[in-house]
């Protein structure tokens, strides 16, 4: 006799599959919901012979957290092993997938089925790939929060409010994953980057150049930028000349301080020079910026 495969009915499952009709009829006029939205979600406690086929691949992105036991999952011909305290993503395709539980000691699982109106980009910005395979990550009560949050949401039924409540969540929790060093207590003090940015905000009066920044961690000043640029995007000096701007429109906008002052208190001795970048970053001049203030 073969094994028995079961999609759900674990004893102390949650499950809620919205109809398609919701989105059809509420995401024309509503922009949050035009973006990514919940079309499944579930907690699947201890799912004994838990097992899903889809030869045709998933429309939507799946999301699977697994807090105890083990499980796997096949893209292709490719397997993936699956331990507690791991997560991984199948973006949407329409490539062969199938997944499920271990037999000897089954999956806890907390899940999420979400989708979009450009999920591929969506996707692409957040490097979400089908060969990305499962992460570590330490055990997310913040992220197990927000997941109840969307399920309670939603257990109240589909109106604007829960819909967009439930829905802005998602990103939310999604963040606590994909960035769980913004949202994990006790790592800051290890990374480098979120140490230099403190640094940076500590010292928006100075001038400072790569490899001041490089030394303090005993780095060469392009392997510091190589890594700063992978972690927020941009260079260490792009991102120390945004923190000043950023800095200066708060300063503009909150006080009437001479625009000279405020650009002689960010470092910068020449007012003209400072006010070129800041109308590059900000695209207007210093003085239109302040002159909005008016406007309110």
């Amino acid at each position: 006799m073969g094994k028995i495969k079961v999609r759900d009915g674990f004893e102390g499952q949650k499950l809620i599959s919205l109809p398609n009709v919701i989105y059809k009829n509420t995401s024309a006029s509503n922009t949050i919901l035009n973006q990514i939205f919940i079309t499944h979600i579930g907690y699947f406690p201890k799912a004994f012979s838990h097992f899903r086929e889809r030869r045709k691949g998933c429309e939507d992105n799946i999301f699977i957290y697994c807090v105890q036991g083990k499980g796997w999952y096949m893209i292709d011909k490719k397997r993936y092993e699956v331990n507690p305290g791991q997560f991984f993503q199948i973006p949407a395709t329409a490539t062969y997938i199938k997944y499920g539980a271990d037999q000897e000691q089954p999956w806890t699982i907390f899940w999420v089925h979400f989708s979009g109106k450009d999920m591929n980009t969506f996707n692409q910005l957040l490097n979400i790939s089908l060969n990305d395979g499962p992460r570590d990550i330490p055990y997310n009560e913040k992220g197990l929060q927000i997941w109840n949050e969307m399920y309670s949401c939603l257990e109240m039924g589909y109106s604007k409010d829960n819909l967009n409540n439930a829905n802005m969540c998602l990103y939310h929790f999604l963040s606590t994953f994909l960035y769980p060093e913004k949202h994990f207590p006790g790592t800051a003090g290890k990374d480098m980057i979120r140490e230099t940015i403190v640094f940076m905000r500590e010292k928006l009066e100075s001038r400072f150049t790569v490899d001041d920044f490089s030394v303090r961690y005993k780095l060469s000043a392009s392997h510091f930028s190589s890594l700063f640029r992978h972690t927020t995007g941009t260079s260490p000096m792009e991102y120390f000349i945004q923190l000043k701007i950023q800095k200066s429109c708060q300063l503009l906008y909150g006080s009437n301080i001479k625009i000279k002052e405020v650009a002689a208190s960010l470092g910068y001795d020449d007012p003209y020079y400072f006010s070129r970048l800041f109308k590059k970053l900000m695209g207007m001049s210093p003085e239109q910026y302040r002159a909005i203030k008016h406007r309110f």
